[in-house]
């Protein structure tokens, strides 16, 4: 039977061959496809694309010979970025003598995990499918056995795609500023060089050629290990540089003296919007809010890329951004995170004359760690925050002074000097802590006195089931 783990919080994703294979994934699109056909009652098409990993068109098969078998028809557009996918399902078709809106999109990814996995991002009419409905998915799926038919219509969305980008952003075309990219072997060069070519960009890239064994670095940028030969190229008269992720949706900006994370891209982004609505995540610095604030209205909401998506659509918002990379805007835009939009828009700011170093410089200074992981169990984890809520309602000797709490993912304490996060990481069996004070030293108080908690409920959630 599939295994329930790879029904992750936002998206399917699994070990190739392990517990994600090919009778799994022709399983999970016969009754994905299923789901389609009862809840719309129309001909369904739906819109794929994949990734650069070994596996990624063998999954593609399978899944389409589940969708075939649902009766759904299929849109391949190939090897692509997430961003070139999602672009797609908003797209209208001429297919078969008619005008066709995609129903659905699957992109086949294993985004910024290593080689060894893959997975699907499914939307459903352009709304992110997660959660509940991918649970919902798991809970219908019987063993059946589905013939291979790999039957679909190839379409070139890139060269579409391509075209929209040079045309939105044809008043940057011949911009002098030197910048540096770094592809990371994913799929980001499957359109990135060919836009900057004939913007006549002036530029470098490195890691462009699709390669699923990421023989460079691994495909996160999110981590600062694997932004080791990017940063080699910040010199000279080069002092902006961008990389991406796998599948190219989450992206990282660095300058020879910041790597700019993406709260810090809200607030320059909001820099060049009118009156702008700014959704941001519970792990953003405070100053960010707070600078965002002066000239735009600014919503707090849970952690995790279909979350902001879907706020960002429910309030009509200009833009969306996790700490982590995604950037969703809705300004000139469909809503969704793109890292190659998110690319041309920063180069924007540039042409603008937005110096983003001296603006990251005004921001006032404060100590902000990292995000820390601690193991613990899913069966745990989630009772951990409830138990961690209880015990911060009552007075705790010795505990710095809690001014309030926000519970909106986790809990973030927001103390005199700073604040602490802790949440329930939606992926992984584990919880993730984050701390910011007005010096180094409050912050380490705050992780002190929050770690010591932790570690007396785990006493006691262990003590309890012994």
């Amino acid at each position: 039977m599939i295994d329930k783990s790879i029904f992750r919080q936002y998206d399917i994703r699994g070990i190739v061959n392990k517990n994600l294979d090919e009778k799994t994934s022709k399983l999970i699109g016969y009754y994905f496809g299923k789901y389609l056909q009862e809840k719309f009652q129309e001909e369904i098409y739906i819109v794929i694309g994949y990734d650069i990993r070994h596996h990624s068109k063998a999954l593609f098969e399978a899944l389409v010979s589940g969708l075939n078998f649902s009766a759904c028809k299929i849109i391949d557009v190939g090897l692509v970025a997430t961003g070139v996918n999602y672009f797609a399902s908003f797209q209208n078709f001429n297919i078969e003598n008619k005008k066709i809106k995609p129903t659905a999109s699957i992109m086949i990814t294993g985004s910024h995990n290593s080689k060894k996995y893959n997975g699907f991002k499914i939307t459903v009419k352009n709304d992110p499918y997660f959660g509940n409905d991918l649970i919902d998915l798991y809970n219908s799926i019987k063993e059946i056995l589905i013939p291979t038919n790999i039957n679909c219509i190839k379409y070139d969305i890139k060269k579409e795609y391509i075209s929209y980008m040079t045309t939105q952003f044809k008043h940057l075309k011949n911009l002098e500023t030197s910048f540096v990219v770094d592809c990371g072997n994913g799929v980001a060069n499957t359109v990135l060089c060919d836009i900057f070519d004939e913007l006549n960009f002036n530029y470098k890239a490195l890691h462009k050629e699709p390669n699923g064994d990421f023989p460079n670095h691994h495909p996160d940028p999110s981590n600062e290990k694997n932004l080791v030969d990017i940063k080699n190229h910040l010199v000279n008269n080069c002092n902006l540089a961008f990389a991406y992720d796998g599948d190219a949706d989450r992206i990282a900006v660095l300058t020879q003296k910041y790597n700019i994370k993406g709260d810090m891209l809200a607030l320059l982004f909001s820099k060049t919007m009118k009156n702008p609505v700014i959704i941001g995540e519970v792990t953003y610095s405070q100053n960010i809010f707070d600078e965002i604030n002066h000239s735009a209205k600014t919503v707090m909401d849970k952690t995790g890329y279909s979350n902001l998506r879907l706020k960002l659509k429910e309030l009509n918002a200009d833009l969306a951004a996790e700490v982590s990379g995604h950037i969703f805007f809705n300004d000139r835009y469909y809503g969704y995170d793109d890292a190659i939009y998110a690319t041309l828009r920063v180069l924007e700011l540039v042409y603008k004359g937005i110096d983003l170093d001296k603006e990251i410089n005004l921001i006032p200074n404060v100590y902000t760690s990292e995000s820390i992981e601690l193991k613990t169990t899913e069966e745990c984890k989630f009772l951990l925050i409830d138990i961690l809520k209880n015990k911060l309602n009552e007075k705790i000797r010795g505990f710095p002074i809690i001014k309030d709490i926000i519970q909106i993912d986790g809990l973030r304490i927001n103390f005199e000097y700073g604040w602490a996060l802790i949440r329930a990481s939606n992926t992984n069996p584990i919880i993730q802590t984050k701390y910011e004070a007005t010096t180094y030293a409050t912050a380490m108080t705050y992780k002190k006195a929050i770690e010591n908690l932790i570690k007396e409920v785990k006493d006691e959630i262990n003590n309890t089931a012994s």
